[in-house]
């Protein structure tokens, strides 16, 4: 497997010289930002294929950067951060963050994060274009053009909202356990994980649903998972 360009976000010298140190080490490329402005020139110049972003940062909010990105690339984002809050992770991770560590964190864990990213790189770029349009009462999903529509209307959603989606679209029917769609998703079912569909499923339904009392596409299974429910 390639060893992706992996852009470092971070300004603690301390923290910077550990990933860095860590990457290096295992043969991944890297570049380096100190700040906001300077990660969003960096991602824009190099494309990188992954980003580890402090939230912290000198001039800008970390999210703000987040939302800057998004705005034209669908890049992998790490959030590698201190603060621990349920409110911090969730505006990351809405703003379209993939993923979030908490520091302090260890260098194992970050690998296998790295790793778990990896695959996911290669399995989309693996997968064939496919033509196929999705359709469940005025719901569409046209997966080549990767777009969503409402009642005709297109939905903005985050990749990892849009990538949840089509999981379920795929298993229309069916209940998908947590395990099941955060191994298909991250690759994993760490504790954060679970917590993180938590959040992104709100997030999707939010969009999807008009009334959230009776969800008309997602049907929660408490303590289960998830199902996507056949609308006629």
């Amino acid at each position: 497997m390639n060893k992706p360009l992996i852009l470092v976000v971070e300004d603690d010298p301390s923290v910077k010289n550990l990933i860095t140190t860590t990457l290096k080490a295992h043969d991944y490329r890297f570049l380096s930002a100190s700040n906001g402005q300077g990660a969003i020139l960096e991602a824009s110049s190099h494309n990188p294929e992954i980003i580890l972003l402090d939230l912290g940062l000198p001039d800008m909010d970390g999210v703000d950067v987040i939302r800057r990105i998004r705005t034209w690339s669908n890049v992998p984002i790490i959030v590698i951060s201190a603060r621990s809050e349920d409110t911090d992770k969730i505006d990351a991770l809405d703003a379209g963050a993939d993923d979030y560590l908490t520091k302090p964190f260890s260098v194992e864990e970050l690998l296998a994060r790295l790793r778990v990213t990896q695959r996911r790189l290669a399995m989309m770029q693996s997968e064939p274009s496919s033509g196929s349009v999705f359709r469940n009462g005025s719901l569409t999903i046209d997966y080549a053009a990767g777009c969503v529509y409402l009642d005709g209307r297109e939905l903005h959603l985050t990749p990892i909202e849009y990538k949840l989606l089509c999981l379920l679209a795929r298993n229309v029917g069916k209940v998908l356990t947590h395990t099941y769609i955060t191994q298909h998703i991250w690759g994993s079912s760490w504790e954060n994980d679970v917590a993180s569909l938590r959040v992104f499923m709100a997030t999707l339904r939010k969009k999807l649903e008009s009334a959230p009392g009776a969800p008309q596409f997602i049907q929660t299974h408490i303590g289960v998972g998830y199902r996507m429910l056949k609308v006629e």
